[in-house]
């Protein structure tokens, strides 16, 4: 079968891969010049297969008017006639039974993944600076101690290995978590959490595949409309060419929306900015990855640097912000970790990226309404955590085609 995969980030690539091994030709294709060149860049490296909490819960609508208000500063709200829609189904999942059906889903498509990603380490036969660093999620409330030791009990009952510790314990696993902010009473800890750089592995993974014929890239080139023949997805037109193809698999991210929306299809995905700074190491960096829950923030080292990543703002695809963003977030890193990075560093660099959100959190994989066309794409914050799994899906309902 021929396949055409849009989209050449982490989830693009990975999918493109599984097809590859299902005996598929296909051909990825993506308007950047570089592999992994959006979300997939400059993300935190989080490998958080424990760490799947929905965001849409009851205690998400405590923190919604400072958010609207202007006064979350790990948020910001931009009310627009795309974000109400989709804050409406939001808001329908933010109780404690959807919250769990949503918290558990994406759990199973984590551990999934992390067996997926355990097998890719055996066969690829290259390196993305993987390492096994757990994570640490850092409390500073009473009310997120209650929830985490909730949460917790719920996982370790599907296999997740969190476990809610004290402060003292929390030191005992990475001791610079001392010398980080005095409001940490608390956290959960799972050992078994990663890290990797997921723009090199999918740098990487378009080489390798490349040099073993399994996939062709068209990098540079913009996919602008689908090919239809008899009610059926027969192929996509790159730039005035068409392409021929058995099927489709659309990974766009945060920009599948208007795509598939012209195809009739609304996935109802909103873009969510996110920053990142990565920076020389501090006097007390952390091994471990650490979330700090409050702020929204993570830190996270990655090759031999700190990488602090953090924020969640619903303004489309606004960017007119980010120089402010990006110095927030580096004063309030150093506020709570004074000694993670080195923060007046003339060799760090910053990012900003969309994360495609849909309203429950959970990715949507597999086929559409239109016969040939199938879609990976919804993966929020945890993108480089689901892809094995959701691109293992997505191609094995390809290949259920015939």
């Amino acid at each position: 079968m021929r396949i055409v995969v849009l989209g050449a980030g982490v989830v693009g690539v990975t999918t493109a891969y599984y097809l590859s091994q299902l005996g598929c030709e296909v051909t990825v294709v993506d308007r950047a010049g570089e592999p992994g060149d959006g979300a997939s860049f400059g993300n935190a490296g989080q490998l958080s297969y424990s760490f799947t909490d929905a965001l849409a819960k009851p205690a998400f609508l405590a923190h919604l008017p400072s958010m609207i208000l202007g006064r979350d500063r790990g948020s910001k709200v931009r009310l627009s006639p795309e974000l109400i829609p989709w804050g409406l189904r939001f808001l329908a999942q933010c109780t404690n039974a959807k919250a769990r059906q949503n918290t558990l889903a994406v759990l199973e498509l984590a551990l999934r993944s992390a067996e997926l990603m355990e097998e890719l380490q055996e066969t690829l036969p290259f390196e993305f600076a993987h390492r096994n660093a757990g994570k640490l999620v850092l409390l500073s409330s009473s009310e997120e101690l209650e929830a985490a030791k909730t949460s917790s009990a719920m996982k370790q009952q599907r296999g997740c290995d969190a476990q809610v510790l004290t402060r003292e314990e929390a030191i005992a696993v990475d001791p610079a978590i001392g010398n980080m902010s005095d409001e940490v009473i608390a956290a959960v800890y799972s050992a078994s959490d990663d890290v990797a750089d997921s723009q090199l592995f999918t740098s990487r993974l378009t080489e390798w595949l490349d040099s073993q014929d399994a996939a062709e890239f068209r990098l540079s080139s913009q996919a602008r409309q689908l090919v239809e023949h008899k009610g059926r997805v027969r192929g996509v037109v790159v730039d005035g060419d068409e392409l021929e193809a058995d099927a489709v698999v659309v990974c766009l991210g945060a920009w599948a929306q208007d795509f598939l929306q012209a195809a009739g299809i609304n996935p109802h995905i909103v873009p969510v900015r996110g920053y990142s700074i990565t920076l020389p190491p501090g006097s007390s960096a952390p091994d471990v990855s650490v979330t700090a829950l409050k702020y929204k923030m993570v830190y996270s080292r990655l090759n031999g640097a700190t990488r602090i990543a953090g924020f969640a703002d619903f303004t489309g695809f606004d960017t007119s912000a980010d120089d402010e963003r990006i110095r927030l977030l580096s004063n309030m890193a150093r506020e709570f970790a004074p000694q993670a990075a080195d923060y007046d560093s003339s060799d760090a660099t910053a990012w900003g990226g969309f994360r495609p959100m849909t309203p429950d959190g959970r990715p949507l994989v597999g086929a559409t309404k239109v016969p040939g066309l199938y879609i990976n794409v919804g993966h929020g914050m945890l993108g480089w955590t689901l892809a094995c799994a959701t691109a293992h899906d997505a191609a094995h309902a390809v290949a259920n085609l015939h």
